[in-house]
């Protein structure tokens, strides 16, 4: 089992990257939001590292933190889930909106996903039900539900000014680890605007 990989970043794709640790390149796949946290190419990396082995292949998953990698445990868990669409949940998804979606059994935001329809995001709020905890205890502070609530404003306010769903939710989050769980929506939006535009 690989569980961590530390290397140059070598490659990126649309939804993978090839890590070179020490003259051996990795094949990757990854989340849009694991992808923008890593950075450019060439840059020193360190991935936590989840592999699945088939009968027919042998695929690496790299998340940026901790609790990425969890949550991947969790969605893969699920019936009809795979590694490519737990990857494309967390794409548009923090593990905190994620625990807040399953909690308030919020099918639609889990179906933002590519790849995830109605009744496989009805499974998978049903199905996690109760394991990924409260939001608060995913990794946010107990006063997370009003922040949720402002950064889901946030979305909806980048994705109507025609951002794709990762990009918005990269900014948001960015910008709601900037300014903290006190923003307002106004300043939420702008400092995702300023986020996105970099």
């Amino acid at each position: 089992m690989i569980a961590r990989l530390t290397g140059k970043l070598a490659e990126t794709g649309t939804d993978t990257c090839v890590l070179d640790v020490q003259g051996v390149g990795y094949l990757v796949h990854v989340s849009s939001r694991t992808l923008e946290a890593i950075g450019d190419v060439g840059g020193h990396v360190m991935l936590l590292t989840e592999m699945q082995v088939r009968e027919d292949a042998m695929t690496l998953y790299g998340f940026a933190t901790a609790a990425e990698r969890e949550n991947f445990g969790h969605l893969t868990s699920v019936q009809g889930v795979g590694g490519r669409v737990a990857l494309a949940i967390q794409s548009v998804l923090t593990p905190q909106e994620l625990a807040a979606a399953v909690a308030n059994g919020d099918k639609a935001m889990v179906a933002r996903a590519n790849g995830v329809g109605p009744k496989l995001a009805q499974r998978i709020v049903n199905e996690l039900a109760g394991k990924l905890g409260a939001p608060d205890l995913a990794g946010a502070s107990p006063g997370a539900m009003p922040r949720g609530s402002i950064a889901n404003d946030a979305l909806s306010a980048l994705a109507g000014l025609g951002f794709k769903p990762a990009e918005a939710s990269k900014a948001v989050a960015a910008a709601q680890d900037e300014l903290g769980k006190d923003a307002t929506l106004d300043a939420m939006v702008r400092m995702a605007l300023k986020k996105a535009a970099k």
